[in-house]
């Protein structure tokens, strides 16, 4: 167990950015049992932050995620039913998530950049599903929100084969939103989410929840719409040739 003590999730706050950094560099960033469980609680405490617009999760040093550390886990614990709770937690985060990814990025690794709505990565990285490595049947919510990223034939090719993929792969089957030249992920991520803390939050709160397939809060989001302002202020400062100030959600 000794290589899990230097394991921790980092996080800082920064501009309106949340940025959580995988960190276990003995194992290739690999998400011990407790760092699995401490995912949730963590993200539930940036999404409750009026600070945060836009979280960014990344790994540190050259490797985003290289799955989860087996060697942590106590005989009593599921590690799928932990990976899950995190994963599902990360999609459910209500404000614009975005993986900035290196190196490895398996299995966990993936699963956890699958969650994020946008996934941005540097030449040289490699991807991969390998639950056929070890004859484990990949999580059903996993399997789907693959299949929506990068299609039905990506998705059964990774997990009938737990092959790696390269970054140019990956960004062909639709896995990655930006591919970067070794240098430039840290620089177009930081100028991205300065872009993601301008824009209305009321628009990407919405686009968020409609593009994950929630379809019962159309009149919900019509009403925010009309309470909120942003459109008459978007229309006046793209008149007045100025920056906009949106107000919604009111009281932050």
């Amino acid at each position: 167990m000794e290589a899990a003590l230097d394991a921790s999730l980092l996080h800082t706050v920064a501009d309106g950015v949340a940025t959580v950094v995988i960190s276990h560099p003995a194992k290739r960033n690999a998400m011990t049992a407790a760092m699995w469980r401490a995912l949730p609680e963590l993200l539930k405490e940036l999404a409750a932050d009026p600070a945060v617009r836009v979280l960014v999760l990344t790994g540190a040093g050259p490797t985003f995620c290289a799955g989860a550390d087996i060697s942590s886990l106590t005989g009593d614990e599921d590690p799928q039913a932990l990976a899950v709770a995190a994963e599902e937690a990360l999609a459910a985060f209500p404000k614009p998530t975005l993986a900035a990814v290196r190196g490895y990025c398996v299995g966990g690794g993936s699963q956890l950049a699958a969650a994020c709505d946008l996934r941005f990565a540097e030449e040289g990285a490699s991807f991969g599903v390998t639950p056929a490595k070890l004859g484990i049947v990949y999580p059903s919510s996993s399997t789907r929100r693959l299949s929506a990223l990068v299609g039905p034939s990506w998705t059964k090719y990774l997990l009938f084969s737990a092959e790696l993929i390269d970054s140019e792969q990956a960004l062909r089957a639709g896995f990655l939103n930006e591919l970067l030249p070794a240098g430039r992920l840290d620089e177009r991520v930081a100028d991205f989410a300065r872009i993601l803390t301008s824009r209305s939050r009321l628009t990407q709160a919405a686009a968020k929840e409609f593009a994950d397939g929630r379809t019962d809060r159309d009149g919900y989001w019509s009403g925010q719409a009309a309470g909120s302002g942003d459109a008459a202020e978007g229309v006046a400062a793209f008149l007045g040739r100025r920056a906009p100030v949106f107000r919604w959600p009111t009281g932050d």
